[in-house]
């Protein structure tokens, strides 16, 4: 299959640009399954016309409900003729397929049908709450003529915090509760939100916790105040007012110019990610080889520090 991998992918790129929807979704898997696809896949994505789809990602803890409020959100999404896509990064295997979003039959029947599609990619233990691929697999989806693509993270955490340097807008996904861990959070989840919607409004404590957020978004230096909004995704309850919010919330970031600023930054930081991961992945190359064992050995009989190793490494290589 590698040696024939830049012709297989150029003519599903170029199904795929005609709406072909088997075609993306192969190409999503060689992306995940071929090593040497996603080069070759950004290559030529380059050469095409350049297609900026709204991102809207869902971060937030485990448990908040992100993947049946992006279910509730679908019909609101494809409001006006729009082509939504759901990408959930899922930190199971890609083989044996696992859960999507909890809901993935339900969402895979739809009521919206073909202006739908919906792809979960395995997290193969990055850490970001993101796969490494994943700003590859939202260009191969706007190639694909999908104009808004939801996110949803793990839901691991402070960590989740790359998908800034991927979406339009972060909606940071809170439950009632919530509250106890706002100190914890304030230097994380926090700063990463354009919109809070605190899910699961009709449980005990959303008072208290409507008043912790605000409290905790006043404390924070911004342009322009975080939207919030009150949702039950289970009953729909607030899910067209807080799809509203995420709309206006986008259109006053455009107006204030932070929409341009996150573009102007993504490029850096997608690059040094990406720098960073090939840097690693040639150090673990070089431990395997000959001179890389022995290096190991030197350190653990206490024949060389640590610090000794890695300019000897870094000064010849």
């Amino acid at each position: 299959m590698t040696n024939d991998l830049p012709s297989q992918i150029t003519a599903l790129l170029k199904r795929a640009g005609e709406e072909d929807r088997p075609a993306l979704a192969r190409l999503l898997s060689l992306l995940e399954r071929e090593t040497a696809a996603e080069a070759i896949i950004r290559r030529e994505l380059d050469s095409a016309p350049e297609k900026s789809p709204f991102v809207v990602g869902f971060t937030g803890a485990p448990g908040a409900g992100k993947s049946s409020l992006i279910n509730a959100l679908l019909l609101d999404a494809c409001g006006s003729g729009s082509r939504v896509a759901v990408l959930a990064v899922d930190p199971s295997s890609p083989i044996s397929g696992g859960a999507l979003l909890g809901d993935r039959v339900r969402m895979q029947g739809h009521s919206q049908g073909q202006n739908v599609f919906i792809r979960s990619m395995a997290s193969r233990g990055d850490t970001g709450g993101l796969t490494r691929i994943t700003e590859t697999a939202i260009r191969l989806l706007a190639h694909g003529g999908w104009d808004r693509i939801l996110v949803e993270t793990l839901g691991i955490g402070q960590v989740e915090l790359d998908i800034v340097n991927l979406a339009t807008t972060v909606v940071v996904v809170l439950t009632p509760g919530w509250g106890d861990s706002f100190q914890a959070n304030k230097a994380g989840l926090t700063e990463v939100g354009d919109v809070f919607v605190i899910n699961k409004a009709d449980k005990e404590g959303l008072n208290q916790t409507r008043v912790d957020l605000q409290d905790s978004l006043a404390l924070l230096s911004t342009p322009l105040s975080p939207g919030i909004a009150e949702t039950v995704a289970t009953t729909g309850q607030g899910v067209s007012e807080l799809w509203q919010i995420i709309q206006n919330q986008t259109a006053a970031m455009t107006d204030a110019g932070l929409i341009d600023q996150r573009r102007s930054l993504r490029g850096r930081k997608l690059a040094e990610k990406a720098l960073l991961k090939h840097i690693e992945s040639q150090a673990k190359d070089f431990l395997t080889t000959e001179e890389g064992e022995g290096i190991l050995e030197d350190i653990s009989l206490g024949k060389v520090t640590f610090e000794e190793a890695i300019n000897h490494i870094f000064n010849k290589r």
